[in-house]
């Protein structure tokens, strides 16, 4: 019997980690702050800005780190709310509250992204935007900034999943006023946990740095060179916010600066990996893998497909065929207490949201991990399992009319 592969374990870290981390080892030197110049975390922050081409980047803990940073640094008032997609992972609507604002939920599409004419109804009642760019699924980034310009709303990217997508030509997380990634296991990049946080102003990533955790006057180890605007900046925020501890260390830098050279070619075979399960699932007739938009390059380590067709029962059935073969499918709606359905965020203050659209897609959105490394073989093998998987369920003769 062959066996599926295992979509679950990373890429080995770099070699070129290995001497760096070692060196940590022996010295102890593991915070971020004991040098006074080019510690290790300082090091990945201008090589990352780099990367995306911004002016500024901000290591810390987690994505929802960020995220909540992002939200402090704005200045908004407590209940301020927050305008996010109702297809999102758990960690959103929790940074949100963590950051004493209200998250506000808007339907999302059968194709995950944002449903534009709702996300426009529910705007003039927000005082920002969280948008996710869950799965890596771009929602039209140039109706959403148009329609938040116009109103002086800020935008803060979701953008965990999406590092190495573009829209129209620019990176995903430097098209809002403030982008956050994961160098969680399974994102593009892996420190087993950590985050980052970009953008090109500085009053906002003055405010964050201070609110991280750079006490006293260690915010001046963020400056590689001088930026007058950058220390003003510093210097008008200093004594006068919170701070909440949420540094990345030396060593989780060690480990994510050498793989940002593997993001291309991550970014290269995700894609072709993804796309080529998606042309065989399409053949399915119980299967669709919704298209991207034209101006989104995607850099896909999953793939997500909506069921046609099918009931409740035959949902479950088909996630247990597949399962008897080796693929785990996730249906993002189908569980009782999967992070990623609204109704099960058990947390939110007041009435349970209503978004029936939302819902409905959820309840036949499955999801399979494709990480890079994947070959050809195992891909065949992946796609294979899904199409008959569907055919055990809803029977070959129902699929091709014989």
């Amino acid at each position: 019997m062959v066996l599926a592969p295992n979509v679950y374990d990373a890429e080995p870290i770099p070699e070129a980690a290995r001497a760096e981390i070692d060196r940590m080892l022996q010295s102890g030197d593991l915070f971020r702050y004991t040098a006074p110049e080019n510690a290790p975390v300082t090091l990945l922050e201008q090589e990352f800005a780099a990367l995306l081409g911004t002016k500024y980047a901000l290591a810390v803990s987690s994505c929802s780190a960020a995220l909540f940073l992002s939200l402090k640094a704005l200045g908004l008032p407590r209940d301020a709310r927050v305008l996010i997609p109702g297809f999102t992972f758990a960690a959103v609507p929790s940074s949100v509250l963590h950051a004493d604002c209200l998250p506000v939920l808007c339907e999302v599409g059968e194709n995950y992204r944002i449903d534009i004419a709702d996300f426009t109804s529910r705007l003039d009642t927000v005082q920002a935007v969280i948008i996710s760019h869950m799965r890596g699924h771009t929602s039209d980034m140039d109706a959403i900034m148009d329609l938040c310009d116009a109103r002086g709303i800020p935008v803060i990217e979701d953008a965990a999943h999406s590092l190495g997508t573009t829209w129209g030509g620019r990176n995903i997380g430097t098209i809002g006023k403030i982008g956050c990634f994961s160098f969680q296991s399974y994102k593009l990049v892996n420190a087993g946990e950590g985050g980052i946080m970009v953008s090109d102003d500085a009053d906002l990533i003055a405010r964050a740095v201070i609110m991280s955790g750079a006490y006293e006057h260690n915010w001046a180890k963020h400056l590689s060179a001088p930026d007058a605007e950058l220390e003003a900046a510093f210097a008008r925020a200093q004594n006068q916010l919170p701070l909440y501890n949420l540094r990345l260390n030396n060593l989780s830098a060690a480990i994510i600066r050498p793989q940002l050279a593997e993001v291309e070619r991550r970014v290269r075979d995700g894609r072709a990996n993804h796309d080529y399960v998606a042309a065989r699932l399409d053949t399915s007739p119980w299967m669709s893998v919704p298209a991207k938009l034209p101006p989104e390059e995607r850099a896909p380590d999953s793939i997500q497909f909506n069921l046609v067709g099918m009931t409740e029962e035959d949902t479950r059935a088909f996630a247990q065929a597949a399962a008897a073969r080796g693929v785990k499918v996730q249906v993002f709606g189908l569980s009782t207490d999967n992070a990623r359905a609204f109704w099960n965020w058990r947390f939110l203050p007041g009435a349970a949201p209503v978004l029936p659209q939302t819902r409905a897609m959820l309840m036949r959105a499955c999801d399979t991990r494709l990480p890079a490394r994947l070959t050809r073989a195992d891909l065949d093998l992946i796609a294979d399992a899904l199409v008959v998987a569907a055919e055990d369920v809803m029977g070959r003769g129902r699929a091709y009319g014989t």
